[in-house]
């Protein structure tokens, strides 16, 4: 009788733990997007350029995953979305995002940083200052 019941267990409890292991993968890769957005947004308040932004959010966030940058006035958003196969390349997959948004630093303004530049400042001095 006990056999009989393992057997009608067992493909449940291998269920389970396939699914909860696609559960860890999407909230890890949410994770990592989120990460990335933050390090893009930072990156880009500094004042890199929006190729640099790209890849420094790139960098962090998940595989084949697509990075955009927008500012507004005086503040960038970055937002990183990935898709992510539920199980290791069989079956569907989700698309998992997130946004970061951060304020520009003092002097810079959007359009000049969007291409890497300081907004005006003397050539040698960045948002820190001269060395």
């Amino acid at each position: 009788m006990v056999t009989a019941e393992t057997a009608v267990v067992l493909p449940v409890l291998v269920f389970i733990l396939v699914a909860a292991l696609a559960a860890v993968s999407v909230v890890t890769a949410q994770m990592r997007c989120t990460d990335a957005a933050r390090e893009g947004a930072r990156a880009a308040a500094r004042g890199e350029s929006d190729a640099a932004v790209g890849q420094i959010a790139a960098s962090s966030a998940p595989a084949g995953s697509a990075v955009s940058v927008s500012r507004d006035g005086g503040t960038v958003t970055v937002e990183v979305s990935a898709s992510v196969a539920l199980f290791a390349g069989l079956g569907p997959s989700m698309t998992v995002s997130d946004a970061a948004t951060a304020a520009l630093e003092p002097g810079l303004d959007g359009a000049a940083a969007a291409q890497g530049g300081f907004g005006g400042l003397p050539s040698g001095s960045g948002p820190r200052g001269p060395p």
